[in-house]
């Protein structure tokens, strides 16, 4: 009775403090940005932007502009005052945000410190120098050249899983529904392990089950059902130890909780075995044979001893590669096979592209036997143009990653391209940005930006990128409204392709984000989405 009797009073006592505090806060200094209100204590509205999908981002930004004020969840700072977040999609404001000032505009606590309790001190685990010298150390790892190399390594992944999914057809011509995604998910995972580590987890193999698959595949579905909890997690592990840590889990009655646990625990032990198995075979034979294809450990071993990163890091790199290079890549992929089997005529030309190259190749090269069996470089494959048009199209529409955070470590100005209406109906074009604010980048929102891609920023259409002759149109030379059918010259999103001159090709999608934390697999990824597309084509 007298423990009811505390905890009421502490309830008590707690409400009265926040309706003092509501009333004698100063005013916010966001209060003049607009934006839909709050509608529930807890989760404010920033819930609506995950659970309500592509129309409420999109009309976010119809209705406020590319700069709009989002209440978020309750975490640490909303018990003091309620957590303000701008949500951007300016393109002159992410500029700022990704590249000019990335040096303000850093990955949030809660980001980098959940991210490295999953996965260790990789690349999106870390942050200002040891994030610098990381990159670095992995840039090689996803070079051109490196590519070229690797694409004979997933083309015969890619044949495998076609023969696979062929086989579940019926020969009578019936109709049959077959479910893709876990089997496209698994030929990813291969794809990123073989090529990557050197390593098969067999994957493609029905009969054979792996504890690392199950554990990998859950990990996003894992995270999600604990996005209430994500708030405290940098105060939990500052304050805590491990040992309390761990002792906090135990007691905590949430499956959800020990279910992801488990799921890190069999990733952490799988890396560990994988590198040691590596750096064995390193010592003993070499950069020869299957180590040959571990590029992480393989470059590292060769490296200065200041640029050399600790075995820490490299599991750290390990597993967040694994996740990184199957997660998006699978949904992309399935994106673009559920719209091929739609548009009969979109799938018609991109396999008589697909064979004609084939053919060409095969001729040029005076190869025997047929044709279409002949697998083409990673140069031809990666100049197909409607090929290419398809997945930059679908990649933009439909962005795998369609959120991220970043904290402002110090008080900044944000620019807007697009001035926006403040609270008392004056025209803005900046933002007085407070230290610690949080700001969502949104690339969904971003590449919808009819501004940026024309009244029909939202239709997938793949012509957008392409000459009216069916060349690739490069961006950035010139070639405006007319021949790109919507894409507008002078704005621009600081997409990855406008750093790389020798593809003379600008951007402005967001899809794999700029500046120096843009995905640094995009390249593989990529090849990879064009491969497994290619290969269902040729059918």
């Amino acid at each position: 009775m007298a423990l009811l009797r505390v905890c009421g009073s502490s309830i008590f006592a707690f409400i009265i403090w926040r309706l003092i505090k509501r009333y004698r806060t100063p005013k916010s200094p966001l209060a003049h940005i607009l934006g839909p209100k709050k509608e529930h204590w807890l989760k404010g509205n920033f819930h609506r932007i995950f659970q309500d999908g592509l129309r409420y981002n999109l009309d976010l930004v119809k209705q406020y502009g590319g700069a709009v004020k989002i209440y978020a969840l309750l975490g640490v700072k909303a018990l003091i005052l309620d957590q303000e977040q701008l949500y951007i999609s300016d393109p002159l404001a992410l500029h700022h945000i990704v590249v000019k000032e990335q040096n303000v505009y850093e990955e949030t606590d809660m980001f980098i410190v959940g991210n490295r309790l999953i996965f260790g001190e990789g690349l999106i685990a870390t942050l200002g120098e040891q994030h610098r010298k990381q990159r670095k150390m992995l840039n090689p790892v996803f070079s051109l050249a490196n590519m070229r190399d690797l694409l004979p390594v997933i083309q015969p992944i890619a044949d495998q899983l076609r023969t696979i999914l062929m086989a579940k057809i019926p020969a009578d011509g019936s109709v049959v529904e077959v479910n893709l995604l876990p089997w496209v998910s698994r030929g990813a995972l291969e794809y990123i392990c073989q090529a990557a580590l050197g390593h098969s987890f067999d994957a493609l193999d029905p009969t054979k089950e792996n504890e690392y698959i199950e554990a990998i595949r859950t990990l996003a579905p894992s995270t999600l059902r604990l996005i209430f909890l994500r708030p405290f997690i940098p105060m939990i592990v500052r304050r805590f130890s491990l040992y309390w840590r761990n002792k906090m889990m135990d007691w905590m009655p949430s499956d959800a909780l020990k279910n992801l646990r488990h799921v890190v625990n069999v990733m952490d032990t799988a890396s560990k075995n994988i590198f040691a198995e590596k750096k064995v075979t390193l010592e003993n034979e070499g950069f020869v044979g299957n180590v040959g294809k571990c590029m992480k450990v393989r470059a590292n071993a060769s490296s200065s001893n200041d640029d050399r990163l600790t075995d820490s890091e490299l599991l750290g790199q390990m597993n967040t590669i694994i996740f990184a290079g199957f997660e998006t890549t699978t949904s992309a992929t399935c994106r673009i096979l559920w719209i091929l089997a739609e548009k009969q005529d979109v799938q018609a030309r991109l396999r008589s592209e697909i064979r004609k190259a084939k053919r060409e190749y095969a001729a040029a090269q005076g190869l025997s036997g047929p044709w279409e069996d002949v697998e083409v470089p990673y140069d031809t494959l990666m100049a197909l143009p409607y090929l290419d048009a398809i997945v930059r199209e679908t990649l933009r529409v439909y962005p795998p990653t369609s959120l991220l955070s970043r904290t402002a470590r110090q008080a900044s100005v944000l620019p807007l391209h697009q001035p926006i209406r403040s609270a008392s109906g004056e025209m803005i074009s900046s933002i007085y940005v407070p230290e610690n604010t949080t700001l969502i980048i949104s690339i969904l929102a971003s590449n919808h930006n009819k501004e940026i891609w024309g009244e029909d920023a939202s239709e997938w259409r793949p012509e957008r990128w392409l000459s009216p002759s069916g060349e690739r149109l490069h961006l950035g030379d010139g070639e405006g409204d007319s021949m790109s059918g919507g894409i507008k010259d002078g704005m621009k999103y600081p997409g990855v392709y406008g750093l790389i001159r020798a593809e003379s090709r600008g951007e402005r999608r967001m899809t794999f984000l700029g500046g120096g934390r843009a995905c640094i697999g995009f390249k593989f990824a990529e090849m990879e989405i064009s491969t497994l597309s290619c290969l269902f084509r040729m059918q």
